[in-house]
């Protein structure tokens, strides 16, 4: 899989846009707690043996709206299961298809939103968007560490050193979710489609122990695992939200 570089000018041009962006809201990805459905991984990866892993028609936990919105071209996801309409904690789960089932690939404990999740996500709410989104972009502070997705490495990432310690590392890796944004851009590019009222800047990145301003955090284990897995060519998406919602 090829990788997309992104010139020196444009990098730079984009990072300053978007560090604006980053100041004015903490604003997708800023600082601060499990229902039925898929179980929770106390924190460690589920290794993918068989019996861990288990085969499913459907993705687990998720209703027939969402459902019919993962992309029949599709083989991979990454559900996002909140424990809560308006807590900060959540399991994420990587499925592959083979063949005509869903296989569970890991899990990991995770973080969302500080006050939950919604399905009108606005600027400044602090919760996480539920639906279905595509995932076709990658970048952070630390190098590429074998992405699939096309990455794009830049110090622009970084978060500022007046935020606390503990979130110093939060874009060290980033995996950018589509949502409000151009594909196929640098995570971090500030574009907003439908305006900056519906926010923007969802992202996956690393996790600094609580919730967010409406991203998806975890381990650096975790970030690194799914880098490398996710594949360009299986057209992963991600589907995310409450318990709940995701089965309404």
């Amino acid at each position: 899989m090829g990788r997309v570089q992104i010139d020196g000018v444009r990098r730079v041009t984009v990072a300053m846009a978007a560090f604006g962006t980053f100041l004015a809201a903490l604003s997708a990805c800023g600082a601060s707690g499990r229902g039925s459905g898929e179980p929770k991984p106390g924190g460690q990866a589920v290794q993918s043996t068989a019996a861990s892993r288990g085969s499913h028609r459907i993705i687990p936990g998720v209703g027939a709206r969402l459902q019919r919105r993962i992309p029949t071209d599709s083989g991979q996801v990454v559900a996002v299961y909140g424990d809560g309409k308006d807590s900060a904690d959540s399991t994420v789960v990587l499925y592959a298809r083979r063949g005509a089932v869903w296989q569970r690939i890991r899990s990991w404990a995770a973080h969302n939103g500080k006050k939950g999740w919604t399905t009108d996500h606005r600027s400044g709410d602090r919760r996480s968007p539920v639906g279905v989104f595509t995932l076709t972009d990658a970048g952070g502070v630390l190098k590429d560490p074998g992405a699939g997705l096309p990455y794009t490495r830049d110090p622009a990432f970084a978060a500022p050193r007046s935020w606390a310690k503990p979130y110093w590392h939060d874009f060290d890796y980033v995996i950018a979710i589509d949502y409000n944004r151009v594909k196929g851009t640098p995570p971090n590019d500030p574009t907003r489609p439908e305006g900056e009222e519906r926010g923007g800047n969802i992202w996956l990145h690393m996790d600094h122990g609580s919730g967010t301003s409406g991203c998806v955090t975890m381990s650096k284990p975790a970030m690194e695992y799914l880098l490398r897995r996710l594949d360009p060519d299986r057209h992963p998406v991600v589907v995310m939200g409450d318990r709940a919602d995701l089965m309404s």
